[in-house]
């Protein structure tokens, strides 16, 4: 734990890493072409013989912090401000702390049982080409977008500790670990009872009050990503360097939750959000949630349809005798239609008509009028014609489906059971080495 003198010295710190942050351009590593032409200039000197934090008697020196703060900026596109370059630095000292305490664990790991863990040049190679794939580059240009923006060694020593953390963690625990029947059954269940309530596709980023130092310090952290990403800064990089919950590897992916799967204060947001949209910070019990719905759907019990229509146009308030004549005319259209293939084809040679292809919707999101035919029209099948205030309309239901996902296979439940279970066992480990260790930030 960073003890109150620690965070008292990350102050004084942090005027010196401003200065240096102020030496060089910084831009999103998907930007390539905003990267500078040039390093950025180099430290002032003798900021590098600084210690900026001690963990277990090994130094993290203020140019290792201030060479993380420019990964962040880079890597998530987070315009570095008077307000949130505190909460940078302190998300980089915290990483630096993690990945510092995590090689230590694995070079005794390595003397005891005489075999190597950690990830050589070659592993860290094959990450950086996987990068450079993510953002349609050759590991070539990737490699040296990053080397102009002064961040290429730092990003590849936190490669490195994440395989290296990633490799022994499911190495060790892995082939011990059991996913029982009855575990996958209850899932399962549970996903059939719950399967005609609304489920959300979701990216999240999760800030740990106890990781970042109190929930006042992630709420006021999570309001500035949200600024910052409202700017332009994309989810996926914010996550991947900022958020402390299991799908941060994946870019915040937490795919398609259903209720229970979230905290009950989320899933209130996303039950009042529209697809696309980023939430305001969420808190928790013991953190703050932002998310991006990036898709919603109804549960199954709900249905969808596709209609076509044809229609002429009828004000409200026309004549009953022009009314008359525009359901004749649909009534000798309809005649001559075989199929919802043919609508379109049959109407666009009769003067004016006009048809087209209303898409998918859910019947209950339909006008009255229209609801009550989908809901009783076989697929291929017409209606009779429908009055509205716009006209006079006849719809075909060219589909009829049960909304929702496809339900999750036994063996889906278990690997995401399996890999939530190490999560778990890999967060428990770090919190015993924080526990454990001595760390002083000055």
């Amino acid at each position: 734990m960073l003890s109150a003198r620690s965070v008292r010295g990350r102050a004084a710190c942090g005027v010196a890493l401003v200065a240096f942050l102020a030496t060089g351009a910084v831009s999103g590593l998907a930007l390539a072409q905003d990267a500078p032409a040039s390093p950025p200039a180099a430290p002032a000197a003798g900021l590098s013989e600084y210690a900026a934090a001690v963990v277990n008697d090994e130094i993290i020196s203020t140019y290792d912090l201030a060479q993380r703060m420019r990964l962040l900026i880079a890597t998530t596109g987070v315009q570095p401000t008077e307000q949130n370059l505190p909460q940078i630095q302190q998300e980089a000292l915290i990483a630096l702390v993690d990945e510092t305490l995590q090689l230590q664990e694995l070079r005794r790991v390595e003397r005891e049982q005489k075999f190597s863990i950690i990830a050589s040049d070659e592993d860290v190679n094959e990450e950086l080409a996987e990068l450079a794939s993510g953002n349609e580059m050759s590991a070539e240009q990737f490699t040296s977008m990053l080397r102009s923006q002064g961040v290429l060694d730092s990003l590849r020593e936190q490669l490195r500790a994440q395989a290296s953390w990633q490799r022994w963690i499911q190495g060790r625990y892995g082939s011990r670990l059991r996913i029982g029947e009855d575990q996958v059954r209850a899932v399962l269940e549970q996903q059939q009872a719950q399967a005609s309530r609304p489920q959300f596709q979701v990216s999240e980023v999760f800030i740990d009050g106890a990781r970042v130092g109190g929930m006042d310090v992630a709420v006021r952290g999570a309001e500035q990503l949200v600024a910052q990403m409202q700017q332009g800064a994309p989810f996926q990089a914010v996550a991947r360097q900022f958020s402390a919950a299991p799908t941060a590897a994946s870019g915040g992916d937490a795919g398609w939750v259903g209720p229970g799967e979230m905290p009950r204060e989320v899933e209130l947001a996303l039950e009042q959000m529209r697809p696309g949209q980023l939430s305001r910070p969420i808190p928790v019990t013991d953190g703050v949630y932002i998310v991006y719905l990036r898709d919603k759907r109804s549960g199954a019990g709900a249905t969808v349809v596709n209609l076509k229509q044809a229609a002429i146009g009828v004000p409200a308030g026309a004549p009953e005798s022009q009314v008359e004549a525009a359901r004749a005319r649909l009534i000798a259209l309809r005649s001559q239609i075989t199929s919802c293939g043919d609508l379109e084809a049959v109407a666009s040679g009769q003067a004016g008509i006009v048809a087209g292809d209303l898409g998918e919707a859910e019947i209950s999101d339909l006008a009255p009028a229209f609801r009550a035919a989908a809901e009783a029209l076989e697929v291929g099948q017409l209606s009779e014609p429908i009055r509205t205030e716009a006209g006079m309309h006849i719809v075909a239901v060219c589909g009829k489906r049960a909304s929702g996902g496809s339900e999750l296979s036994p063996q889906m439940v278990e690997r995401r059971l399996f890999f939530e279970q190490l999560g778990l066992i890999a967060r428990r480990y770090m919190r015993d080495l924080r526990n454990a260790a001595t760390i002083e930030t000055r």
